[in-house]
């Protein structure tokens, strides 16, 4: 096996790999029927799909977009669509939605093929693909919801979501429940309602009224979204969410936050007071010295926050991100 990955020119991740290999023939001794088989091997060559054509684009951050694909081009929610997207493109963002018409045809139509991907599902009814990214390579059509959602979810540094069915609000319960839980990394989550329009103050409302009065979820869980009401102002949520905070990940039991900018002692003394209940043990600190190893060769020179937190509070988490994006950043010299 290992002489099999050396020749395919995999040794970089020859134990992962080896590992991939490993299931595939295990999986031939589980007598699982052809129906299962073909499922695992689709779902893999999916997910392999779509992770390469997002490749050549780690290094740009992206926003994924859902909303009806019912949306009329004349409606307002449309419009909404198209000009958060163009709005987007100006901060430096990639835009992502489904392939279809209606809002993720907005997205399209806004961001331009440059700058955008689509990420269809093959369906029994009819669906038409939107124009702006017909025979564009970076339109990825799946067989299945639950591949398509991985990828958005993988993808994404921002989500905004418009009016929407069915699908919309699967969506959108998604990726809530995923950062509820831990499963995804925090984003900023944006609800883009038309001027005026109560569509998302409605859903809110069904959220406290029926799920925290009830105790299914808690008040801190309110901070994962916002709702906005102009493309500019859901705009700068995003690009806000990125001005001091820069990305996170988990290092054993401790959670490092990666900073553009170091922040101030004082900062640090108002974060440790304030944020106090997600603190497991120790406070949060901060490092202005490189690191070493992968991460720091992936993001060199960074300063990062570190601490042991509370894994059951991300609600509060997304808190801290914003009171570090409003906090008092060490003056250069």
């Amino acid at each position: 096996m290992k002489k099999l990955v050396r020749d395919w020119g995999a040794q970089k991740s020859a134990p992962l790999i080896e590992e991939i290999i490993t299931t595939a023939l295990e999986i031939a001794r589980d007598e699982m029927t052809a129906s299962e088989l073909k499922l695992i091997n689709r779902s893999a060559k999916e997910i392999r799909s779509a992770a390469r054509i997002f490749a050549p684009f780690k290094h740009l951050r992206k926003v994924v977009v859902f909303g009806s694909a019912r949306s009329e081009a004349d409606s307002p929610d449309y419009k909404m669509a198209t000009d958060f997207a163009c709005e987007m493109v100006k901060q430096g963002f990639m835009l992502i939605a489904g392939g279809n018409e209606g809002i993720m045809g907005a997205v399209q139509k806004g961001a331009g093929r440059a700058h955008s991907f689509a990420l269809g599902v093959r369906l029994r009814s009819e669906q038409r693909v939107g124009e702006p990214v017909e025979s564009d390579p970076k339109l990825v059509t799946l067989n299945y919801f639950f591949t398509r959602k991985l990828s958005f979810v993988k993808e994404a540094h921002a989500f905004a979501l418009l009016p929407g069915g069915f699908g919309t609000m699967d969506e959108a319960f998604e990726v809530l429940t995923l950062m509820q839980t831990g499963k995804a990394r925090i984003a900023p989550i944006v609800l883009l309602n038309r001027p005026r329009g109560k569509y998302w103050e409605a859903w809110t409302q069904f959220l406290s009224e029926r799920l925290r009065k009830s105790g299914f979820i808690s008040k801190e869980d309110f901070a994962f979204f916002k709702i906005k009401h102009s493309a500019q102002e859901a705009a700068e949520e995003i690009t806000q969410f990125y001005k001091v905070f820069h990305s996170a990940r988990w290092v054993e039991d401790s959670y490092v936050i990666r900073l553009n900018r170091p922040l101030s002692d004082k900062a640090i003394a108002d974060l440790n007071k304030q944020f106090k209940d997600t603190v497991r043990s120790g406070q949060i600190v901060q490092h202005l010295a490189p690191g070493d190893g992968e991460d720091e060769l992936e993001y060199p020179g960074l300063p990062r926050l570190m601490f042991t937190p509370v894994r059951s509070r991300f609600g509060r988490f997304r808190q801290l991100i914003d009171a570090i994006n409003c906090s008092r950043l060490v003056e250069p010299s």
